[in-house]
């Protein structure tokens, strides 16, 4: 089973150019389907039905691009990080599937699924936030790749998600506070969470995603393995790794070429996993 994991930077195009945002994510799509052929895709500050990408569903383009039938949608704030948002209320949807039809809804910004591979369960947890923010570089406006700007960002709500599959693996999506310290707190509470997972639904967990964390940080003291072994940021000369493929479980794994997508600032993360 091929499984690739992707932050989208909301299918930002880089080096960043006016009107090159539409179609952009869909073509990078399907240059993975294309040289990469996963079967599962993880991806993380994916938006839902926001202005400024154009009120689409970013996730079922992706799926639409890989010719995933099952896909979901977990926001973790409703509205748009670093601009006005706020956190999700009783009465906002957690999870917004394939077979939903949600369009009413406010438009949010989260994490998302996609899988060709059947999904038995989709299941949710919130990790809360750092009550910190941060300075952060991100890519400019000028349609240099390379040209970084820093700005104050808030941390905003994560979550996981996870997608059960007829095949027996768990797959559990995250994109972690970029506030050091506090995101090894919300990697402990998702490992255990896995834990759980697997023995509810007797299955093999494997968790994906952007961790904000350096230097295979993630399985330090720990039972888990990494299954990729790549710099993934920034995506124009890339020399930190922050996207990770993580597992407990004595599984065979190949890690896969990356690919150059034209869109992010990071690349993707890909590995074939040796199921028996």
């Amino acid at each position: 089973m091929r499984i690739t994991s992707w932050n989208i930077l909301h299918g930002m195009a880089i080096p960043p150019a006016p009107n090159q945002q539409a179609g952009a994510l869909s073509q990078a799509g399907a240059k993975i389907a294309a040289e990469l052929s996963p079967e599962v895709i993880a991806i993380q500050e994916c938006d839902y039905q926001l202005a400024r990408t154009g009120h689409v569903n970013q996730i079922a383009e992706v799926a639409t691009s890989i010719g995933a039938r099952y896909f979901a949608f977990a926001p973790s704030i409703i509205g748009t990080p670093g601009e006005k948002w706020r956190k999700l209320s009783a009465t906002d949807p957690t999870i917004i599937t394939d077979s939903e039809d949600l369009s009413d809804i406010e438009g949010g910004y989260g994490i998302a699924l996609a899988s060709i591979i059947e999904v038995i369960k989709w299941h949710r947890l919130d990790l809360g936030n750092a009550p910190i923010g941060m300075p952060l570089l991100v890519p400019g406006d000028d349609g240099k790749p390379g040209r970084l700007r820093p700005i104050y960002i808030r941390d905003e709500p994560r979550v996981a998600l996870a997608a059960t599959l007829a095949n027996g693996v768990t797959v559990i999506n995250t994109h972690l506070s970029f506030v050091p310290g506090y995101n090894i707190k919300q990697l402990r509470a998702m490992k255990r969470w896995a834990v759980e997972l697997e023995s509810e639904m007797n299955s093999t967990a494997i968790i994906v995603g952007d961790l904000n964390l350096p230097k295979n940080l993630p399985i330090v003291a720990s039972q888990w393995r990494s299954l990729a072994t790549q710099a993934t940021y920034p995506s124009w000369g890339a020399k930190i790794q922050f996207d990770y493929i993580l597992t407990r479980a004595s599984i065979g794994a190949t890690q896969l070429p990356t690919v150059t997508t034209g869109v992010s600032d990071h690349l993707p993360l890909s590995v074939e996993l040796k199921l028996s």
